[in-house]
């Protein structure tokens, strides 16, 4: 029997697993460093309160990834949050029946995120209507509108993710959405950053597109296939968040013979003969000896390469990885009485707090660059959602910067602070409770020596039974379906005795799909 041994649990890593696991000449193993699985996926609960780390739409262009969820988990109903659901939910708060009696199943909620700048909610990706132009003014509005006439005039040549949004933007949309929230997130001017990320992000997005998407909502032609990933308005949503789907998904894999492995973290990859042979990991304080046939990584490129033992990379190829730069992440969500900000949309929500899954921050002014609001991805994460409103207020840092090695009662009050500054909630706001999370190398940025990253995927496809998969296994910053078309990819690959890797790597390369995150 063939032995594959998967580093890391998160979807990419169980996906492999499960796929694996049908056809039974396989003993599969994944190994995990955390106790909880899923990754940056994950959901932490908290009393009785859950956090969705980062926030994450069940939604794909392809109907594998699709089908591959509802496999897992059935969905429920067949519309959004409208008035009818409400109304259920209402019941349910209030102690009655719940209809939605099946825990395992995922809800299909509203895609509703909005920009908050200069203490004003703009739609995201930004809409041109009435509402838009009188929050801009006239005179920036002008200036927009010219400075996008001048960027579909003059392209600048893309030699990075600043002139990538000029080009589909104008210089001065770039300036109030863009400029400054990506600096944020990525502690680097867009300037200084690849135009791949743009490209792996926010692919075929610009005012035409936005346009075109106005003009199908206009005629009632517009449904999810044809509609870039950003201005898609509904997606599913396990109803005790990301993590529920990602525990289903392991048990099943448990039941099909997968060995899970938790809290086991790899400290030498043994390399002989061009290939992977053993895998040496620590857990609780001892040293544990795995071997292998095969090895699936989705464990980060930078992690991989420095633990390779015996036939070691080059040093060209150590420093490569060694630079390979990545954003780490605090959430922290705080539980209050209610919001400041009112609800002026025409969507209907629970206590009719603003309808918003998230509130992207460009606000230069503070430090929090999104705020998840819970009860809107799901009331099932909060406890008692008709007296209680859980946020999330997400910070993007670097591991032992000042904004990571704050206390927590600091990192709270500043937290807090900082919504109240810019009016999301008020002086005399009650906050109930508080709960910070920190997640190292959560986005694998583009910068430093990933120039040269090309370098480094062709030593890794030299080794013969290694496969690279998943967001920080190719060091790409795909969503949840991309990841999981790369485990498809390479089980396919395994399966088929195919040598070349090159289809591993071309996942998500195309121009058509993503979503911007952020």
């Amino acid at each position: 029997m063939c032995t594959v041994v998967i580093i890391g649990a998160g979807p990419a890593g169980l996906t492999a697993a499960y796929e694996l696991s049908k056809e039974k000449k396989y003993k599969v193993m994944v190994i995990e460093e955390q106790e909880e699985i899923g990754g940056i996926s994950k959901t932490i609960k908290y009393k009785q309160n859950r956090m969705d780390i980062g926030g994450h739409r069940f939604f794909s262009k392809d109907e594998t990834i699709m089908n591959f969820w509802k496999e897992i988990m059935p969905i429920q109903g067949e519309k959004a949050l409208d008035d009818k659901i409400l109304e259920r939910t209402a019941e349910i708060v209030k102690g009655g029946p719940d209809p939605e009696k099946e825990d395992n199943v995922m809800l299909i909620r509203h895609r509703i995120s909005r920009i908050y700048y200069d203490r004003k909610f703009f739609d995201y990706p930004i809409e041109i209507k009435l509402e838009t132009l009188k929050n801009m003014g006239l005179t920036k509005t002008i200036q927009a509108g010219c400075s996008y006439l001048k960027s579909v005039i003059f392209k600048r040549q893309e030699k990075s993710l600043e002139d990538f949004y000029i080009n589909r933007f104008g210089k001065v949309l770039y300036s109030m959405f863009f400029e400054k929230y990506t600096e944020k997130v990525w502690g680097r001017h867009p300037s200084e950053i690849s135009p791949d990320w743009g490209k792996q992000r926010a692919k075929g997005l610009s005012i035409a597109v936005i346009l075109k998407d106005m003009l199908y909502k206009l005629f009632r032609t517009k449904n999810n296939k044809n509609t870039e990933t950003s201005l898609i308005e509904q997606f599913w949503y396990p109803k005790y968040g990301p993590g529920q789907l990602w525990e289903q998904l392991a048990t099943m894999a448990e039941q099909n013979g997968v060995i899970i492995k938790r809290g086991y973290k790899v400290k030498k990859i043994i390399k002989e003969e061009g290939k992977i042979k053993t895998i040496m990991c620590l857990h609780e304080g001892k040293e544990e000896k795995i071997s292998t046939d095969i090895c699936i990584s989705s464990m980060p490129l930078k992690d991989l390469i420095e633990n390779i033992e015996k036939e070691k990379p080059t040093e060209k190829i150590l420093n490569i990885a060694s630079h390979l730069p990545y954003r780490d992440f605090i959430t922290i969500g705080i539980l209050i009485d209610k919001l400041k900000i009112k609800n002026e949309t025409a969507i209907k929500t629970l206590g009719n707090i603003v309808p918003d899954c998230w509130i992207y921050v460009q606000e230069p002014d503070v430090k929090v660059g999104r705020i998840q609001i819970f009860n809107n991805w799901s009331p099932y994460l909060v406890e008692k959602p008709e007296e209680n409103i859980w946020i999330g207020l997400e910070y993007f840092c670097n591991e032992n910067d000042d904004l990571w090695n704050m206390q927590e009662q600091d990192f709270r009050n500043m937290a807090i602070d900082e919504l109240k500054k810019i009016g999301i909630i008020e002086e005399k706001t009650m906050i109930k409770d508080t709960h910070m999370e920190k997640v190292k190398k959560a986005y694998p940025a583009y910068f430093d020596t990933y120039d040269q990253i090309d370098e480094l995927i062709e030593y890794l496809n030299e080794i013969e039974n290694l496969y690279c998969i998943g967001r920080n296994g190719q060091h790409r910053y795909n969503n949840m379906d991309h990841a999981m078309l790369t485990a498809i990819e390479a089980v396919n690959n395994i399966k088929e005795n195919r040598k070349e890797k090159t289809n591993l790597w071309k996942v998500n390369t195309e121009k058509e799909y993503h979503e911007i995150k952020k």
